[in-house]
């Protein structure tokens, strides 16, 4: 019984890394090339705009990175606060950036 019960716990945590690959960008983020400027500044299809307090970007293997961490020229999706601040970024993996936007 305790032979199995350390099997499933190591396969749970084996797997868990392959299900953090899995993510969900919503329908309604908009497409952009995208370049940290300085500070909380970003360049988002060459228009410099600030990211709001509390934003996050994710790369392409769906972990939190720096405004810093951003390559320059990256393709990403992102969503907007209510006040017009970019809130969310996801950097695109080149399969997810081939990928076309979904109709509205």
């Amino acid at each position: 019984m305790m032979r199995i019960l350390l099997v499933t716990a190591i396969l749970a945590f084996a797997a868990s890394p392959a299900l953090a690959q899995l993510r969900t960008i919503p329908a309604d983020a908009k497409r952009a090339t995208m370049s940290h400027v300085q500070g909380m500044t970003v360049e988002l299809d060459g228009k410099r705009t600030e990211l709001a307090a509390g934003a996050q970007i994710r790369n392409a293997g769906n972990m939190i990175v720096l405004p810093t961490a951003l390559p320059a020229g990256s393709r990403v999706k992102y969503t907007l606060d209510l006040n017009g601040q970019v809130w969310r970024i996801w950097i695109l993996s080149p399969q997810e950036a081939a990928q076309p936007d979904p109709k509205k």
